[in-house]
């Protein structure tokens, strides 16, 4: 596809042999498919979508994700050159490519290197917190809240205040898509954990992961199943928030048969390592865009490595036992999830939805914040043996997703989402 790409609101517009500044606040696309705009966000001299919907629609266009991979490194090599040139084309090289600038994006690379094998390094974690134990064993309460909290204040720097306005506006698809998250998932976990017959830990701790919010990887899963993006970051925002009073009610309310749980302090904990660190995020990227363009090219690698480390430390103070019955755990976590893809596809195309919309709903659907329920677990159940089924899920749901990712991308959507978002 021919397409012609001009980048305003201080970015150089660049093509193959110059980059000029402008001052104007938006990407235009022109090409064979009419002319579009994006609004974005100044990220130190690089492309960083944003604006809610908006950014999805871009990442959803795989030839359009290309080429502004392609506008990067030019805007990389222009500033090295010193190229910038004026809009009069005479060349007064005012090279800002600055060394720090580089290094970050450098950082972002690497970060996104280490999250595509995600499910690659949780797996090896928990391997890790099986065989070698003792390694991890001081992962445990405060240094997990912590670690849980700066992962989803992380979370919350990648959102805007047009992101949560959208999930305040509460259109059809969104109410659906959020609904079936707490009614499927915390459905499936108490069928499975009964016709199973799981010991008790091990049924607290799958329904307890059943009833957390969506996974922030869902968004990623999302757009290789050529999804809606949009929907998805709505989707993840809205449940997490929700989670604040959903996830404990639920869990007391179908736990209550294997062991006890004191909803008020589940509900304390989850405000603590939930609510404020996302609504902090989201307050640092509105008021403080330059120092959250400093400090989040490090998000997705932290992001990584701690919930490995927290999974890692929840294996291993129950590695004895697992050893013993871990495939009991593996085959009822594995169901939750099958059960969670399934109807959440079914369900959305028996309401009406189209097909990008329904494998969007699927995946929010069938991928959990795990590491919440390992959190949650590990802090509020006496026994270790609860934050088993919470850590196993984080490699499960990851695993699956990403397979059937793949496969939804091979075919093409009968009725894809492209240009603009619009979620209402």
């Amino acid at each position: 596809m021919e397409m012609a790409l001009r980048l305003r609101s201080g970015f150089p517009s660049c093509s193959s042999s110059k980059c000029v500044p402008s001052n104007r606040r938006r990407l235009e696309v022109s090409g064979d498919q009419g002319l579009r705009e994006w609004s974005f966000q100044d990220a130190g001299g690089f492309v960083v979508l944003g604006n809610g919907g908006l950014k999805a629609s871009v990442m959803q266009n795989g030839d359009l994700r290309r080429t502004l991979k392609h506008v990067r490194r030019e805007v990389v090599r222009c500033a090295m050159q010193g190229g910038i040139e004026s809009e009069g084309g005479e060349g007064e090289g005012e090279g800002d490519g600055k060394p720090s600038e580089l290094l970050a994006t450098s950082i972002e690379a690497f970060g996104e290197a280490l999250s595509s094998g995600f499910p690659i390094w949780v797996a090896a974690a928990c391997v890790a917190g099986l065989v070698k134990p003792a390694a991890f064993t001081w992962i445990q309460g405060q240094v997990q809240i912590i670690g849980l909290s700066i992962t989803m204040l992380g979370m919350g720097m990648t959102m805007s205040l047009d992101d949560l306005k959208g999930a305040l506006a509460m259109p059809k698809e969104l109410v659906a898509g959020v609904l079936l998250q707490y009614t499927v998932m915390p459905t499936a976990g108490a069928l499975v954990s009964r016709l199973l017959n799981l010991p008790a830990n091990y049924a607290a701790g799958l329904i307890l992961v059943s009833c957390c919010p969506g996974g922030t990887a869902s968004n990623v899963v999302t757009y290789l199943a050529r999804g809606n993006v949009a929907l998805s970051v709505l989707m993840t925002a809205a449940s997490t928030f929700l989670a604040v009073i959903l996830t404990p009610m639920l869990t007391s309310k179908l736990v209550g048969q294997y062991v006890s749980v004191d909803a008020a302090s589940l509900f304390s904990s989850t405000l603590q390592v939930v609510l404020l660190p996302v609504t902090v995020g989201v307050l640092l990227a509105h008021f403080l865009p330059g120092l959250v363009r400093r400090v989040s090219p490090l998000a997705p690698s932290v992001a990584v490595v701690t919930v490995a480390a927290i999974c890692a430390g929840a294996i291993s103070h129950s590695a004895s036992t697992i050893r013993q019955s871990g495939g009991q755990v593996l085959i009822a976590v594995l169901a939750l999830h099958v059960a969670g893809f399934f109807f959440g596809y079914v369900l959305s195309r028996v309401l009406g939805f189209e097909e990008s919309t329904s494998r969007t709903v699927s995946i929010e659907v069938g991928m959990q914040n795990s590491v919440l329920g390992v959190v949650l677990a590990s802090k509020h159940f006496a026994s270790p043996l609860t934050a088993v089924p919470c850590a196993v899920s984080s490699v499960c749901h990851s695993i699956l997703g990403s397979a059937l990712a793949r496969f939804w991308r091979s075919r093409r959507a009968n009725h894809q989402t492209t240009g603009n978002a619009t979620l209402s």
